[in-house]
């Protein structure tokens, strides 16, 4: 079994809200699993902007995606409004590998995925070693990426 469905609410440091809309359903009733990777841009980009002061239009560095992963333990559909949480597993010179939990009203994540950055020079696309703040605000999210051990009674 995955240890990513072990994941709960308690896991991340950020939170956004998110509600569902009717384009997100596929034919099949429940969200489309390319609407996972939106939410995750969204909440990683949000997070970016306020609290490690990226400017999308004007930093000199910018984050590439080069790995993305998503695994699903519960579906989603509208209308639904939806928690994303977010945590950092690893963090490196140049890069961090995020993690984001997706939550419906319940304490167990319904799916958890993520990717991976590499910070680049905006022009000459060359990694770079991320700037300061990035770096500081980063730093507050980072996490353990195991689960967390059972309590023992």
């Amino acid at each position: 079994m995955s240890q990513l469905k072990g994941r709960r609410r308690r896991d991340y440091t950020y939170y956004l809200s998110y509600r569902t809309r009717w384009s997100d359903n596929d034919q099949y009733s429940h969200v489309n699993n390319a609407v996972y990777y939106l939410w995750f841009d969204s909440i990683v980009n949000t997070y970016l902007m306020e609290h490690c002061s990226l400017k999308p239009a004007a930093s000199p560095l910018i984050g590439l995606v080069i790995s993305s992963y998503c695994e699903f333990f519960a579906p989603l559909s509208f209308p639904q409004v939806v928690d994303l949480g977010l945590r950092v597993n690893k963090l490196g010179t140049s890069s961090v590998a995020y993690e984001v939990g997706v939550f419906a009203g319940q304490d167990e994540a319904s799916a958890v995925g993520g990717y991976t950055h590499v910070f680049v020079e905006r022009a000459e696309r060359k990694s770079s070693p991320m700037e300061t703040a990035t770096r500081e605000g980063l730093t507050k999210l980072l996490r353990n990426s195991s689960p967390p051990a059972a309590s023992k009674l």
